[in-house]
């Protein structure tokens, strides 16, 4: 079963919240985040990019790096950049993309539940990404980012959110940029902060979206803490870390898209008839053509577009892994006829998020960059769960969930 908490949150005053927020510390390189804070002082990236505050090209792993972290984290908080609520609160976080909004609930998860898989991942992590966010929740002693959590959605959970969201949203803005809209609100009330709880204790699990290196980051952590603590009692907030949890029926898992600089010593002519083994193709012509449904791919090559479809008996439909295109693709193409042995570590590949359209895929090809294009047809939130439910671990590179959290609109102090 689900446990989780109400938090004092800290959080920006409502007249600085677009100062104060920022795109999450892992979309953006540290010169992008340097352009972006230009001028603004109160800019989040000064907490979870804080490499910006030396001269371009400093290490964001440097231990001074991380110690600028929390000086500045201390600074926001002296200067009245972020203030604490005085009582422990939920609040509701609700983003708008293309006209469609997705209501999030903040709480603070349990370690223990990470630990024993009542969290669920989909996602294999790497020892240096979560040390990287262990040092930054280590020396602010704080989530300062939420992570991304889904929920089997529940009618009763849905209702108390619709109730809360009629009154007067605290914040209420449309970042810059990207355009899409931001809404928070916070739960006071006592009796909806317990229902909140016993609700999500009737919950088997909750599953990560986004955020599985800040996730393990948080409950290592947590662990660390404990086992310093001899008067350790299970009750502190360093046993929980902050998410935002979206009922599983509100999200949608955008395509993730490959990019690759060789064919691997082929021809086009070879390459392509390596292809047509194990896929039907039907070329599209100039204009940009799109996956349409499971199993169908998308290439671009030399300036034009083919469909791809599997062929029967290439895949397995009852294998919650077989069953995945990004694993058809990566077995039959990258694998067989490109030679990409390790999407980890290739460095023939590059991986494009669904964001930026197939366009970016054709622009980086007809630059030059690289040789094809492969676009695959998204994941659903129901081949996701699948896939954590029976312990699987998805390939690399397989989600991309839109819109990102906005960091910076509200943080859990571990003490």
């Amino acid at each position: 079963m689900a446990v989780i908490k109400a938090f004092k949150g800290i959080r920006p005053p409502r007249n600085l919240v677009e100062k104060v927020a920022s795109r999450p510390y892992d979309v953006l390189n540290s010169e992008e985040a340097r352009i972006e804070a230009a001028g603004n002082p109160m800019s989040l990236y000064h907490i979870i990019k804080p490499e910006i505050d030396f001269e371009p090209g400093t290490d964001e792993h440097e231990e001074k790096v991380y110690n600028k972290a929390a000086e500045n984290f201390a600074k926001f908080r002296q200067d009245g950049w972020l203030l604490q609520d005085e009582v422990e609160k939920y609040y509701v976080y609700a983003q708008t993309m293309n006209g469609k909004t997705q209501y999030g609930l903040v709480v603070c998860a349990n370690v223990d539940d990470y630990l024993n898989e009542n969290i669920k991942k989909h996602e294999l992590t790497r020892r240096d990404k979560e040390e990287d966010r262990m040092k930054h929740v280590r020396v602010n002693n704080a989530n300062i980012e939420p992570v991304f959590f889904a929920y089997p959605h529940n009618d009763e959970l849905d209702a108390i959110v619709a109730e809360v969201i009629k009154g007067k949203a605290e914040y209420d803005f449309i970042a810059p940029g990207d355009g899409f809209g931001h809404h928070f609100w916070i739960i006071d009330d006592k009796a909806k902060i317990v229902r909140i709880t016993e609700i999500f204790a009737g919950i088997p699990s909750l599953y990560i979206a986004d955020g599985h290196h800040r996730s393990a980051a948080a409950a290592l952590v947590g662990v660390e803490k404990r086992n310093a603590n001899s008067n350790h009692t299970g009750n502190e907030e360093y046993n929980y870390f902050m998410a935002v949890c979206f009922p599983d029926n509100q999200l949608n898992i955008i395509d993730y898209n490959r990019v690759i600089k060789d064919l691997n010593n082929l021809t086009e002519d070879e390459f392509l008839a390596k292809l047509s083994i194990n896929f039907d193709l039907e070329l599209k012509g100039s204009a940009i053509y799109k996956p349409n449904k499971l199993h169908n791919f998308a290439l671009y090559l030399s300036g034009k577009w083919y469909s791809l479809s599997a062929k029967s008996g290439t895949y397995n439909d009852n294998d919650p892994i077989g069953v995945l295109d990004v694993t058809i693709s990566s077995n039959l193409i990258l694998d067989e006829v490109l030679g990409i042995k390790d999407l980890r570590s290739d460095k023939r590949i590059d991986f494009v998020g669904g964001i930026r359209g197939l366009g970016e895929l054709q622009k980086r090809v007809d630059s030059g960059e690289m040789r094809v294009a492969l676009a695959l047809y998204p994941v659903s939130m129901k081949q996701l769960i699948d896939i954590a439910d029976t312990g699987n671990i998805m390939p690399p590179k397989t989600t991309w969930f839109e819109p990102k959290l906005r960091s910076g609109l509200v943080i859990h102090e571990l003490i």
